[in-house]
């Protein structure tokens, strides 16, 4: 997804929830025209269990790139599709751990540069509702109203359009850091 090998890419989609001082996520799967990711066609569904060997890795710090398995913002309806495929990443912002994701996504990657990129999306503003709305929001989901459903969609919703220009794989001739993950 980083370099397009795989008929797919992150270049040109939306950041497009953001929990400041916590995490933002982008690569959400659905139309292209709308900022979000195409899966790619030849990507091999894991129907297999995640094994607990998975989760050892923790979002000890700003910057690690897990997959949001718990976090992730695909409707349900959409997630049963049999060609579905979860290709969303989250990537911590700091300053400190996010232990609420630990155990529930699995940490693949850490940002090596750039992590005063990370810090300034992790600043823009967002969308939140008064509790009097989530209040009132829950009670229609409670009742079956699925404008609730829609309307939580843009909670947490960047105010500012913040999409991914490009991407790729970095190559490091000389690591500094150890070839481990945090």
């Amino acid at each position: 997804m980083c370099t397009g090998q795989s008929g797919s890419s992150y270049k040109g989609t939306l950041v497009h929830k953001n929990f400041p001082g916590q995490f933002f996520l982008a690569g959400k799967q659905g139309r292209k025209d709308k900022g979000e990711v195409r899966a790619p066609l030849k990507l091999i569904k894991n129907n297999e269990s995640i094994e607990s060997k998975a989760f050892i890795l923790e979002h000890s710090r700003g910057g690690v790139v897990s997959w949001p398995l718990s976090e992730n913002d695909d409707d349900d309806d959409i997630k049963m599709n049999p060609n579905y495929h979860n290709v969303e990443f989250l990537i911590t912002t700091g300053p400190g751990p996010c232990p609420q994701l630990d155990n529930k996504n699995i940490v693949f990657g850490t940002v090596l540069e750039g992590l005063d990129i990370v810090t300034t999306i992790a600043a823009i503003p967002t969308y939140k509702p008064s509790e009097n709305i989530r209040q009132y929001n829950d009670f229609a989901e409670l009742l079956g109203d699925g404008r609730a459903k829609n309307a939580r969609a843009i909670w947490n919703k960047p105010l500012k359009t913040v999409y991914i220009s490009d991407c790729g794989e970095l190559k490091v001739a000389k690591p500094t850091l150890s070839p481990s993950l945090p």
